[in-house]
């Protein structure tokens, strides 16, 4: 995942390279002998347009799915945390103390290390040990009073969507657009703004005005 900084600079650079193309056309084809080609060059420039806007919109409703998806899951997981730490006051007090220990440090390595690791694009495993001994401590639990078994039934519930979620938050962290997607931005991106640049403006700074717009765009 690219940081603020690496984010700026690819922007940067898109936009030099559009001017660049921009100023190196003008140079090997003048705007003066391209405006006889305007009428041609406007509806492919349409069309174009047209269809890359159309795989935009595609893309971005996609991977804003997947993000709320992300988002929700991992709400889940966090309730399902709360959830199992709350039940267990309904055990017996070995028990419960344990696994109000095993849940907070859960949420812990969740929050400080896993989260961290995942931004880099690397698998986290730092919690699941915590995963492992709640489970343990759950299945060996003894329901002395209905009250009690309750409680376990409960918590088992809750430790069954938390590992659950977790499995998916971490399935979901690997998950990246398929690179023919990516190869689709990218060149039809070069090839809208490449076919804006053939326009033949008399307007020259207008022109590039609209082609740093429409890059940085």
């Amino acid at each position: 995942m690219l940081d603020t900084a690496q984010n700026i600079f690819l922007i940067v650079m898109w936009v030099v390279l559009s001017i660049t193309f921009l100023v190196l056309l003008n140079r090997l084809w003048s705007p003066a002998r391209r405006r006889a080609h305007n009428d041609v060059i406007g509806w492919q420039i349409a069309a174009i347009g047209t269809i890359y806007a159309v795989m935009i919109g595609f893309m971005l409703f996609v991977v804003w799915v997947n993000f709320q998806t992300a988002e929700t899951n991992a709400n889940n997981e966090a309730n399902a945390l709360v959830n199992l730490f709350r039940t267990a006051d309904g055990l017996p007090a070995a028990q419960r103390d344990a696994i109000h220990i095993a849940a907070a440090s859960y949420g812990n390595a969740v929050l400080n290390q896993e989260w961290p690791t995942m931004s880099q694009g690397e698998t986290a495993h730092h919690a699941q040990i915590f995963i492992m001994e709640l489970w343990s401590i759950t299945t060996s639990t003894p329901a002395q009073n209905f009250s009690q078994e309750v409680s376990l039934h409960q918590a088992m519930s809750e430790l069954s969507d938390l590992t659950e979620h977790r499995r998916v938050r971490i399935l979901e962290s690997r998950s990246e657009m398929p690179t023919i997607l990516w190869a689709v931005l990218v060149i039809g991106g070069m090839l809208t703004i490449a076919a804006c640049c053939l326009i033949g403006s008399e307007n020259t700074a207008l022109h590039y005005t609209l082609i740093v717009a429409l890059s940085l765009l």
